[in-house]
């Protein structure tokens, strides 16, 4: 079974020799990789010495460390120190190779993943598959949300609400001074989760310290940052007490917390709330951040209707306890796509599935016997979120750490994952900057961000999705 790439229209058609190795009577066993973040990073390199050849595909040529993407948002890192080339970690294991592309279905019959890239499909044969394609955010059937309030998941997102963020500012500076700039002058954060926390504390601190003195017409910090959640508590996963923390930690520092208040309307103009004594408050902002929600790649549903189950709201497949899929013991998920336990959505239960993943392939192609009824079970090494500088929670175990300690154990446990001497060095260097001081080094943006991911999520809607030009919409 040979792995082939076919273009359309004009173009040719290509085979190269390279698929599934027992399944075609010869050759090592090919591992297919789906997706390139935790999950699968970590069961290639644990792969990487095994009698295998293994192929990741994966939509973006980079690995995302996607803890830290708010800080790529708001000016603090590059997009390079948090998304290093997945083909630079992987140079030195001449087992594995990168193909670039986003799988659009996986054959379980045939024993096959489909990928394009642009006009360009590329069928690659497995022997065994490990699926960590992730998870993206969730609407909750307002997908239209998305064209005023980005996500944020991915490297576009970061950079297209950087580009937000900034050009608000700047569209409030460029406004004469007896024309209201508040709506530009207000951030809405929807969801209280970690990164909904993280975005709001950040934005604030940006206005009320790094853009101190920028500008002349306008103050930054008059920034009203707003963090709107339906539920009882900010971060409700941390339990009550750290999110009552929380909670006054951002009230102190200006952030209006909002409980309780359900996302009624988004428009390029602000955000409507409904609580639930029925009233509705209308919020008017320029510059919407959706961290509300999260929906499981398609893939799940793709292999779902191949073995007769169903997905849950969110997209989310149910494994077999040991992550294989109902009737195909070669086929694993793992990560945000994966239902088992009502596991969280978190890096580590994604590191640790691919890990368990990979050593169950590993006995299989060592022709070792296989427990069957071997469960996975996530080991919970804690939680953490940063409310601002110097300010976190982390819970590790029963121990319950806040303020300085926790924002102290956050920095050291995101270095230690950042992949690369380099990364660790930088990024250390860029914190030292913008926390110790004041300055913000990542803040070169480009209008045409906006416009540009507008074009690529919604080209029907280009002509009226531009929502950072001042000219005839503020003027």
């Amino acid at each position: 079974m040979a792995r082939m790439s076919t273009a359309t229209d004009q173009q040719t058609t290509s085979t190269a020799p390279r698929g599934s190795g027992e399944s075609n009577g010869g050759g090592r066993p090919r591992v297919v990789i789906v997706g390139s973040g935790f999950g699968g990073l970590f069961a290639a390199k644990h792969l990487r010495r095994s009698d295998v050849d293994i192929t990741i595909v994966a939509e973006t040529p980079n690995h995302l460390f996607q803890p830290l993407l708010y800080q790529v948002a708001t000016g603090i890192l590059s997009e390079g120190l948090i998304a290093p080339p997945t083909r630079d970690i992987l140079q030195r294991f001449r087992n594995i190779e990168v193909l670039l592309g986003t799988v659009t279905h996986i054959d379980l019959a045939a024993k096959q993943v489909v990928s394009r890239l642009g006009a360009v499909e590329t069928i690659t044969g497995y022997d065994y598959v490990i699926v960590a394609a992730g998870a993206g955010s969730s609407y909750f059937g307002h997908d239209e949300y998305e064209l005023y309030a980005p996500g944020l998941k991915t490297l576009d997102d970061a950079k297209e609400l950087r580009a937000r963020i900034f050009g608000a500012f700047e569209a409030a500076e460029l406004l004469a001074e007896d024309q209201d700039v508040s709506e530009w002058m207000t951030f809405v954060v929807v969801g209280a989760g970690p990164t909904g926390v993280e975005m709001a504390g950040q934005i604030r601190e940006l206005a009320q310290r790094s853009l101190q003195r920028n500008f002349r017409r306008i103050d930054s910090s008059d920034a009203r940052v707003v963090l709107v959640d339906g539920g009882d508590q900010v971060l409700a996963p941390f339990g009550p007490n750290q999110g009552k923390h929380t909670q006054a930690s951002l009230e102190r520092m200006g952030i209006e917390v909002k409980l309780g208040a359900m996302v009624y309307e988004v428009d390029a103009a602000g955000v409507t709330v409904t609580y639930r004594d029925g009233t509705r408050e209308r919020i008017g902002s320029r510059c919407k951040v959706w961290a509300a929600g999260v929906s499981a790649s398609p893939l799940g549903a793709d292999l779902a209707a191949q073995v007769g189950i169903t997905t849950d709201r969110a997209g989310r497949i149910p494994t077999n306890p040991d992550l294989t899929l109902p009737g195909h013991p070669e086929v694993f998920v793992v990560g945000d796509m994966v239902t088992l336990n009502d596991y969280p959505g978190v890096a580590q239960v994604a590191m640790q599935g691919g890990e368990f993943a990979a050593k169950r392939i590993k006995k299989m192609v060592a022709g070792k016997p296989i427990d069957r009824g071997e469960s996975f079970h996530y080991f919970d090494k804690g939680s953490m979120a940063t409310i601002s500088r110097f300010r976190a929670v982390a819970n590790i175990g029963p121990l319950q750490v806040r303020g300085f300690p926790a924002w102290v154990l956050w920095l050291g446990i995101h270095i230690t994952f950042l992949v690369g001497f380099h990364q660790r060095v930088t990024t250390l260097g860029h914190w030292a900057v913008s926390f110790v001081g004041r300055a913000r080094t990542e803040r070169t943006f480009v209008l045409n961000d906006v416009e540009l991911e507008h074009a690529r999520r919604h080209p029907a809607e280009v002509a009226d999705g531009r929502e950072l030009h001042v000219a005839g919409e503020s003027s």
